[in-house]
């Protein structure tokens, strides 16, 4: 067992579905859906409501996580379009593009069946909480930047490509630790916290971040841990895993997306200015010892270990724009050739403005000028972003 590098909270079987505007429309359709009834925030009971949900985020360009009330809604979905059975989750994606590079790692599983046998590279070890095979897939769609979908007498056109992920996960709801947990951590240079999300009791939450505070006091003293923040299925559990991971983590990561929420506006990611002012605001709200926020315009750390995370930051740009270009499957020459890429002179200008901004204790990379992607992959990029940014950390 490689415990070098170990990564929880817990991974996923998801179903990834190729994107097909014609049965989306003839699903609007066949559910009565008007322009009126697309919703970002309702509950998804229903598969006429996860359509409606679906079709507000492509209006909106934005991507996010939803709950579902049943796994048969995603099973049902799922049915009527291509799929692609592949192993989601932030643990697992950045387990895998660490593989890529040659980094092994040990993961903390709640769930498995055979599909996660089958897929999990040989580098990857893991513990795990299950106790039998079950599989509960998360929905994920992708879909492109300038689709068209026509919603009774009004045409939809997405003005960024995007990912949403739908599920109803029990394993991962009750996110159970594994006993042998502390036996991984006591060797570990690294321990990547994510998951907490999908909770959705308070005191299941209270209970699981008490076991793993527990299971963290045998890291070695200098081992580095890094939280991986996410959409949340209960929004008012965020604060409290904030509260407790700005204490617990040395980096504090999380995306634009999850940016915005905490700031309740959207932040222009190409003004500096305006991004300075958002990233001292949000550092404000988490006061962890580094801050780290990736964009898809650029990447930065802020705090302690800001200057040292430099390179931890590019490679994570380079494993996400990877993955971007190629989806799964990508190699190491892969990735070394998305490494020689160069930066669009926007996204260079910007990164250097906010790191004058923000002074000394920031580092800012801008990403990689990707505009001629033509079918870009966009599921799994946060993903594969920690995934490079560990494996930068171990490749040092």
């Amino acid at each position: 067992m490689s415990t070098r590098f170990v990564l929880g909270m817990g991974g996923t079987v998801d179903y990834e579905i190729r994107w097909d505007t014609a049965v989306l429309e003839q699903l609007a359709a066949e559910h009565g859906i008007g322009p009126e009834d697309l919703d970002l925030s309702a509950p998804v009971e229903t598969v006429r409501d996860l359509v409606r949900s679906l079709l507000a985020f492509v209006r909106d360009g934005v991507g996010g996580e939803r709950f579902v009330a049943s796994s048969d809604i995603v099973e049902e979905f799922a049915a009527r379009f291509p799929k692609e059975v592949t192993l989601g989750g932030t643990c697992v994606r950045a387990a895998i593009a660490m593989d890529v590079l040659g980094v092994p790692s040990t993961m903390h599983l709640v769930s498995i069946d055979d599909n996660v046998r089958r897929l999990l590279p040989a580098s990857v070890d893991y513990v795990s909480s299950a106790t039998e095979d079950t599989l509960d897939p998360h929905l994920i769609v992708q879909y492109p930047a300038g689709t068209r979908v026509r919603v009774g007498d009004v045409e939809l056109v997405a003005p960024h490509p995007n990912r949403i992920i739908y599920a109803n996960d029990p394993p991962h709801r009750e996110l159970r630790i594994a006993a042998d947990l502390p036996d991984a951590l006591r060797t570990a240079d690294v321990f990547l916290l994510s998951s907490f999300n999908v909770i959705q009791d308070p005191a299941t939450l209270e209970s699981r971040l008490t076991q793993v505070r527990e299971a963290m006091r045998v890291l070695p003293p200098d081992a580095l841990v890094v939280f991986e923040d996410a959409g949340y299925h209960v929004p008012a559990l965020s604060r409290r895993v904030r509260d407790e991971m700005v204490w617990a983590a040395d980096v504090y990561s999380l995306n634009e997306d999850e940016m915005h929420a905490y700031l309740g506006r959207p932040v222009d990611l190409l003004d500096a200015p305006t991004v300075a002012k958002a990233v001292e605001e949000l550092h404000a709200l988490v006061p962890a010892p580094t801050l780290v926020v990736h964009t898809k315009y650029w990447a930065l750390a802020v705090g302690q270990r800001a200057a040292a995370l430099r390179p931890a930051l590019v490679g994570g740009i380079t494993m996400a724009s990877t993955r971007y270009r190629l989806g799964d499957g990508f190699t190491a020459d892969d990735y070394a050739a998305t490494r020689a890429m160069t930066a669009p002179a926007v996204g260079q200008r910007v990164s250097a403005e906010v790191a004058d901004l923000l002074g000394g204790d920031a580092a800012v990379v801008p990403a990689l000028d990707l505009s001629d992607v033509a079918a870009p992959t966009t599921i799994g990029l946060g993903d594969s972003f920690v995934g490079g940014f560990l494996a930068a950390l171990g490749r040092r």
